[in-house]
């Protein structure tokens, strides 16, 4: 897709006390019983009167919320064109230099009317539209309910960052109910600047403009990958998954997670890749833990554009494995928690069908956790052990400058590079010529 965006230091440093202005916390790892799945209900945001801006100290009653950060995806086929439409025209997903921001509309326009055949193809095969959305409110609904059972009365909302309901509507409802401590949650174990990252953002200059909101405490739980809630249920999955096998200890447990950029890591400093890393050698320690000792390879899938994004690739990945002889593969989708166009589409039906291509004969995939009840009652967990760190967000409106012109060089020429590739490319000139018909 280009040249990409970058965070402020504080936004991507690990160690760091606080993000965009947010106070951070990392809450502690802790042993879970296992509790009662829950995934009946779901959790409605609507808009409310914006001109609520009553500071949350001078609300005698405490009101605890949870916000619940996702990605969003189109429910009907209709909604796929608009949806690409937000996800290109994020910045921290395409970036361009600032001279040429304003090119980032344009771009998205052409972008996603071109990718709209293809992606809608995609969501036709599994039901014309994405699961996301219900999955998330199901989700809140399980974690209001693990949390209740821990003697904590909270509203949990739900804010996906490209399609409904968006974060300005879920910080709307907040204010409505007039919350006075919340927890925002990303529903992405690992952290990265395109998905946590950017929702932060958002959540930042919303925060920034209103009264109300800019004294409100809040702690965020930046990643959450290494808890063992978390590690010991995606190990439950796979060795559940590992029993369908003839032949258990001959299956290649194959980590597939959603790539990002190479240069979010090796130029704006993302740790999505050490994290991932990270969590693959902690889940393999549980299973071996457990008398498990199976091969394993971690692959990086659903990559666009024509830059460079990290590898290994899952589609070559898996050509490769065919080539070696391996004959059993165990797809486990490690970056997603809930099941939607990646596993759904591109694991269980583009993959697949590579592989069995490709040699392999015995194709399993683990299922995303979704409403998993140890995985539900550890970010409940989770949620409980960050309310004491929530504080006010800082008041400091100075957005950081990259003052080294060398850096600012790079960016600009790339940015450039991308903005005349993308514009005078014949298939972009066609898709526009098309957008004005």
């Amino acid at each position: 897709m280009g040249s990409y965006a970058l965070l402020p230091s504080n936004l991507v440093e690990i160690q760091s006390s606080n993000i965009s202005g947010f106070s951070y916390c990392q809450p502690e790892k802790k042993r879970l019983g296992v509790g009662k799945t829950f995934c009946s209900a779901a959790i409605q945001t609507s808009t409310c009167d914006e001109n609520l801006a009553i500071a949350p100290s001078h609300v005698a009653e405490e009101k605890i919320g949870v916000l619940l950060l996702n990605l969003g995806g189109p429910e009907t086929l209709n909604d796929v064109q608009p949806f690409l439409f937000n996800l290109f025209a994020d910045p921290d997903i395409i970036r361009l230099p600032m001279l040429f921001r304003f090119l980032q509309r344009p771009l998205a326009q052409l972008i996603s009317k071109l990718r709209a055949p293809k992606s809608k193809e995609g969501y036709a095969s599994i039901g014309g539209g994405s699961p996301l959305r219900k999955i998330t409110d199901e989700q809140a609904n399980a974690l209001k309910l693990a949390l209740e059972a821990k003697k904590k009365n909270v509203s949990v909302y739900v804010a996906m960052r490209y399609w409904y309901p968006f974060t300005e509507e879920a910080v709307q409802q907040i204010k409505k109910d007039k919350v006075t401590r919340l927890v925002v949650l990303p529903l992405y174990p690992q952290f990265s600047i395109s998905t946590t990252g950017s929702s932060l953002r958002v959540l930042e200059n919303i925060f920034r403009k209103d009264a109300y909101l800019s004294h409100l405490p809040i702690a965020i739980i930046q990643s959450w990958y290494q808890r063992e809630g978390y590690v010991k249920s995606m190990a439950d999955l796979i060795e559940k998954e590992l029993q369908s096998f003839s032949m258990p200890d001959e299956v290649m447990i194959f980590f597939s997670a959603h790539g990002v950029p190479v240069s979010y890591v090796e130029n704006a400093g993302d740790p999505y890749k050490d994290q991932m890393e990270d969590c693959i050698f902690l889940i393999m320690r549980e299973l071996k833990s457990r008398g498990i000792n199976n091969d394993h390879t971690l692959a990086y899938q659903s990559r666009v554009g024509p830059v460079q994004w990290l590898k290994p690739y899952t589609d070559e990945v898996l050509v490769e494995l065919g080539e070696k002889g391996v004959k059993s593969l165990l797809a486990v989708p490690v970056s997603f928690v809930s099941e939607h166009i990646e596993t759904l589409e591109e694991i269980d039906m583009e993959y697949k069908e590579l592989a069995l291509e490709s040699g392999i004969e015995n194709w399993g995939r683990v299922p995303a956790l979704n409403c998993n009840s140890s995985f539900i009652n550890d970010l409940a967990d989770a949620v409980a052990e960050a309310l004491p760190s929530a504080t006010a967000m800082s008041t400091s409106t100075a957005e950081e400058v990259d003052n080294d012109p060398v850096k600012y060089f790079i960016k600009l020429f790339f940015g450039s590079l991308l903005a005349f590739v993308l514009l005078l490319s014949p298939k972009m000139i066609l898709a526009f010529k098309n957008s004005l018909l």
